[in-house]
């Protein structure tokens, strides 16, 4: 947009056919404005950001002192509110404005289609006249030829609208554009004389049935792009295990679709819930979309999902039905529920007839249901888009959180096969529901499993309460606070404070200090308790609770690795080879390309009166400097160097310099392609030295967030799940050596490693942890923790356990993985020296090797890797 406005300037009324010209030598995809005035229509799939771009456009035409004045188009009351609330709600999260520092001391005059008669639009609320001025209206606020805002209005000589139209820097903003290419809104449009109109839309193509492509397309993002770079949560289909649509009718179809899509609901409800308790991020509370066919079918669904016999009525009151035929108080309801989907939780299915319209911008949804939809209807933009968008506004890395799924049982097959066509939008995954399948079809539930020696110290409750009664060492109220502040304060200072790891706890300068500490934070609620809590028994209550800690937690130092000095990198100096092998001719000064994608049609072009570079290495180099590794100021001279050997080679069979420089112009970005290719292998950089920082010697554990499907689904330790593929549906018990009574396992490779090193027939081992989610994190890749399987502490040492499946042990991941561990084992062993703590190991474990006479000591000698 800047580009652009750079090439035309931004004046109301010039010559639109030297604009158009003038923008088809950059952007030769812009074919017409299809406007009385410069239009550009920048596509862009849902859920990638449009509003926050039109506030990126505001922004730097109103900060480069091109325009203060602006008209945001809406097409319908939904996304008119939503817009409102994104340019003028400061403290909202939404508000596209956040971070310019320009706008935060005085923020842009937002007039709307309720507020414009006040007159702020006119005067503004600056003396000087000199803030930016956003109009966001309705299009059926200008659309009518007596509306209100077209009448004479004597406070400014003339109608609002006139009084914009005649704005000279008057710059258009269109949200989903397509919906302007109607006559009516077309004219309205036409009709306010913008300087510049900007368009964003998902869909840059007319709506009806005659739709036709937009050609005025500048930039174009589609959901594939969107998927493939991460941008959008992944669309996933889902069938049942072994489903034979031909044994069921329409009713049970119907029935089926929808309980499997309830269970698939409850499984994703379950991983969110996990997800948010692991990682310390808020909750997300997922909700399905039922698309029925029409309003009575419609009805039909939600009288059956509330009823007694749908889950015993579980979702009675739950269920929101949205379409155009509600009225008065069932429509009051509906969009109070629609307002809500995303904070208050009060609504876990919605029905709607056929498509969801644009700017219904939710996050939360997980599960889409098509009734009687065909594959093409469920591959649309339009029905996938409404999902896509992602809760925590970028990819989390586990799979549930980033995955909209859609139950197509009837049309399962076509789907895959549609999304496997070239011109699909979609790589899409596939899943199955029921016994034996990706989700189970039981009842999930996330449950905490605490540290065991709180729940000797404190009685803290658990979800296995009941099946081992155990009294509270500390009853009384006022020493459980005492317990409870010590917890905190090793937590929060000691962690930090104690560089010789948890041991330092047992210390009597440090158990003084931390008696200390506690008094400070309880006096004020101890004032009225004198004799009754004696001093004497805040020590015997922190002598208690750090032997506890001290005695259950294995010292895992956290370690910061960060680079010692400047790395320099550059690019040795070297010639092209294969220059043969580009053959490029000479394009003619007009060609069209058509997609086979999408049948958008494109122009390619060479305007021979148009800006020429002085040197033709040029139209290489412009793009060798768009690399990020490739720095200009430094590299300059080896860049025209290698510009100069293609152009050179061009010369040898070209027949003129023109076609040279047609050549260079047209394919530069190619060229510049294959020059960088060949960079990527002389590309140097200075070694390295990195230093590592020691942040905790220890940390405190924290209770572990599991899923469970069924209380009755437990096993001791010793006993193995029958089927063995059951494994991660079990909760086992009976661990002797572990900080935790309770224990989830991946496989039963990993339940067996357990039981070996919690026998007592190893009696060198002390201790042992399965680490949960964020307790013991190893960098592998930028971004990438890695979380071990096993921390073992024995007599004389410490061991990283990593077990895994024969298969995967020459994975390229696991090995990224093991590179990590034995470099932050080096670092651990290097710090242990200063801190006369055990040294660190690292050992990958392969299944084959858990033998029923395997020792821990035989294995480690065997796969110890570090």
């Amino acid at each position: 947009m800047a580009d652009i406005v750079g090439r035309i300037g931004l004046a109301k009324g010039g010559d639109s056919v030297a604009a158009l010209d003038a923008i088809q030598v950059a952007y030769p995809s812009v074919q017409d404005f299809e406007r009385d005035f410069p239009s550009l229509c920048f596509a862009i799939a849902t859920g990638v950001g449009k509003t926050r771009l039109m506030g990126a456009f505001i922004a730097w035409l109103y900060l480069a002192g091109r325009s203060k004045n602006f008209f945001v188009l809406a097409p319908n009351t939904t996304i008119y509110d939503k817009l409102v609330g994104d340019f003028s709600k400061q403290a909202s999260p939404k508000y596209v404005f956040r971070g310019i520092a320009q706008f935060a001391q005085t923020p842009p005059v937002i007039v709307t289609g309720d507020t414009w008669e006040e007159g702020r639009g006119v005067r503004g609320s600056d003396l000087f006249g000199g803030e930016a001025i956003v109009n966001i209206f309705n299009v059926d606020k200008i659309n009518k030829d007596k509306g209100r805002i077209r009448t004479m209005r004597e406070t400014i000589g003339e109608s609002y609208f006139d009084y914009l139209a005649a704005l000279p820097d008057l710059v258009l903003l269109m949200d989903e554009a397509h919906r302007y290419r109607a006559s009516g809104g077309m004219r309205a449009v036409n009709e306010l004389k913008p300087a510049l109109g900007l368009e964003l839309t998902a869909t840059p193509k007319s709506v009806g049935a005659k739709s036709t492509a937009f050609r005025n397309v500048v930039f174009e993002y589609g959901l594939g792009n969107a998927m493939a770079d991460g941008m959008v949560k992944e669309p996933a289909v889902a069938t049942r295990a072994d489903f034979n649509r031909a044994d069921f009718n329409d009713h049970q179809l119907e029935l089926i679709m929808l309980e499997d899509g309830i269970h698939y609901h409850e499984h994703v409800k379950v991983e969110l819930d996990l997800y948010a308790r692991q990682s310390g991020r808020s909750r997300v509370h997922p909700f399905v979309l039922v698309v029925a066919q029409d309003t009575t079918h419609a009805s039909a669904l939600r009288t059956r999902i509330e009823s007694d016999e749908f889950f015993k009525g579980a979702y009675k009151g739950r269920v929101a039905e949205v379409h155009s035929n509600l009225r008065g108080d069932e429509s009051d309801e509906a969009i109070q529920r629609m307002v809500g989907l995303e904070t208050d939780n009060l609504t876990e299915i919605v029905i709607h007839v056929n498509k969801l319209k644009e700017g219904w911008d939710v996050n939360n949804l997980y599960t889409i249901i098509p009734l009687r939809a065909s594959a093409s209807d469920i591959l649309t933009e339009q029905t996938l888009g409404r999902g896509l968008r992602l809760p925590y506004g970028e990819r989390t890395g586990v799979e549930s959180v980033d995955t909209l799924t859609v139950i197509a049982h009837d049309r399962f097959d076509e789907v895959i096969k549609r999304a496997r066509e070239a011109d699909s939008l979609v790589q899409i995954k596939t899943l199955t529901i029921g016994k034996g399948g990706d989700v189970p079809a039981e009842t999930e539930r996330v449950i905490d499993i605490p540290v065991s020696f709180e729940v000797a110290l404190l009685g803290r409750d658990s979800a296995f309460q009941g099946m081992q009664e155990q009294a509270a060492i500390f009853e009384h109220v006022d020493d459980r606070k005492v317990v409870e502040s010590a917890l905190d304060f090793i937590t929060r200072k000691y962690e930090r404070q104690l560089k010789g790891g948890v041991h330092e706890l047992l210390t009597p300068e440090v158990r003084k200090q931390l008696a200390a500490d506690i008094r400070r934070a309880l006096q004020p609620a101890q004032g009225s308790l004198e004799g009754i809590v004696a001093q004497p028994r805040v020590e015997e209550i922190v002598g208690i609770v750090t032997a506890s800690v001290a005695e259950n937690t294995i010292d895992i130092p956290e370690i910061v690795v960060i680079p010692s000095r400047e790395v320099n990198f550059w690019f040795d100096a070297f010639d092209l080879t294969g220059l043969q092998t580009i053959r490029y001719q000479p394009l003619s000064d007009r060609i069209l390309i058509r997609n086979l994608r999408d049948q958008n049609q494109r122009e390619l072009a060479r305007s021979i009166s148009g800006p020429k570079e002085g040197l033709l290495e040029n139209y290489v180099v412009k793009h060798l400097i768009d690399y990020d590794q490739v720095d200009y100021d430094s590299q300059s001279d080896l860049l025209y160097r290698l510009a100069g050997q293609a152009v050179s080679h061009l010369r040898t069979y070209l027949a003129t310099e023109d076609d040279v420089e047609n050549v260079a112009l047209a394919h530069g970005k190619a060229i510049a392609e294959f020059i960088f290719a060949q960079m990527k292998g002389h590309y140097r950089e200075t070694p390295a030295d990195y230093q590592a920082k020691l942040v905790r010697s220890f940390r405190s554990l924290k209770p572990l967030s599991v899923s469970i499907t069924s209380i009755a689904k437990m096993l001791d330790i010793s006993s193995a799940a029958r089927p063995l593929s059951e494994t991660r549906s079990y909760v086992f018990k009976g661990t002797r050596k572990s900080p935790y009574n309770f224990h989830k396992f991946q496989s039963d490779t990993e339940r067996r490693f357990a039981a070996l090193i919690d026998s007592e027939f190893e009696k060198d081992v002390l201790r042992w942890v399965k680490p949960g989610p964020g307790q013991f994190q190893i960098e592998y890749r930028s971004g990438k923790a890695y979380e071990p399987d096993f921390v073992v502490e024995m007599s004389a040492h410490k061991m990283i356990v990593e077990i895994k499946a024969d298969g995967e042990v020459s994975d390229q991941t696991v090995q990224d993985k093991s590179r990590a561990a034995c470099e932050w084992v080096k670092h651990a062993n290097r710090m242990s020296t200063d801190t006369a703590s055990k040294p660190w190991g690292y050992a990958i474990v392969p299944e084959s090797a858990l033998l029923e006479s395997a020792t821990l000591a035989g294995l480690m000698a065997k796969h110890r890797l570090a």
